[in-house]
């Protein structure tokens, strides 16, 4: 038996001048009987705890989580092409990064009191994204906390998903030139006043706020 084999590997037989004796005999099979139950009590934990580490493993966060970290965004599957609704964002793979990378992002107080006296009514905001690119999955999630924090509202809004071309299928965007994404165009009556382009200067709230006072091109 493999229990018995382990035991008698480990511990050899007591003997006294050579021979065995009754007394020899009933050590030897007591240490025998004390040695198979620790070493079940041994097996026993030591199942335990792979149960529940398999538990674990198996559980529905965990296999989010998973999930998750195998999410290939380069992956042309997972990508947003054309007019994107922003509920898109909270679907999976999209949530992972825009739920969190909007709770995390602190826009400036001060200048967000500043920038909603400067939205005005003519103001609608066009937003290039590549589901694919980092800095878009960075950014977006922050602009959208800032122009949900100035009340801007939502539908002078429009968002255009791009493949890793910087091309949309929609009607019109070559006239846009966009050559990095994200890019934040701002219009005033339809007429361009500025654009963010794959990250801000200052911050996205700053240059926001720049641009709608006209700060931007007295600082070119």
């Amino acid at each position: 038996m493999m229990n018995t084999g382990i035991i008698d590997n480990s511990f050899p037989t007591f003997s006294h001048g050579g021979r065995s004796s009754g007394r020899s005999d009933k050590f030897s099979s007591l240490m025998r009987g004390s040695l198979t139950v620790i070493l079940l009590v041994a097996l026993f934990a030591s199942s335990c705890r792979s149960s529940r580490n398999t538990a674990e493993m198996l559980s529905p966060e965990a296999e989010q989580q998973s999930e998750n970290r195998q999410v290939n965004y380069a992956d042309p599957s997972t990508w947003l092409l054309g007019y994107i609704n922003p509920g898109m964002f909270l679907n999976h793979p999209h949530s992972e990064w825009y739920i969190g990378g909007r709770e995390e992002y602190k826009p400036d107080g001060a200048v967000i009191e500043k920038l909603v006296p400067a939205i005005g009514d003519e103001l609608s905001i066009l937003v290039v994204i590549g589901t694919w690119c980092p800095d878009s999955r960075r950014e977006v999630p922050r602009f959208m906390k800032i122009v949900d924090q100035t009340g801007f509202p939502a539908e002078r809004m429009t968002f255009v998903g791009v493949d890793i071309s910087k091309l949309a299928p929609v009607g019109g965007y070559d006239t846009l030139n966009i050559e990095r994404v994200p890019t934040f165009i701002f219009l005033k009556n339809k007429v361009e006043a500025g654009r963010i382009i794959e990250t801000p200067v200052t911050s996205l709230e700053q240059d926001m706020l720049n641009i709608l006072t006209g700060m931007n091109k007295e600082n070119n």
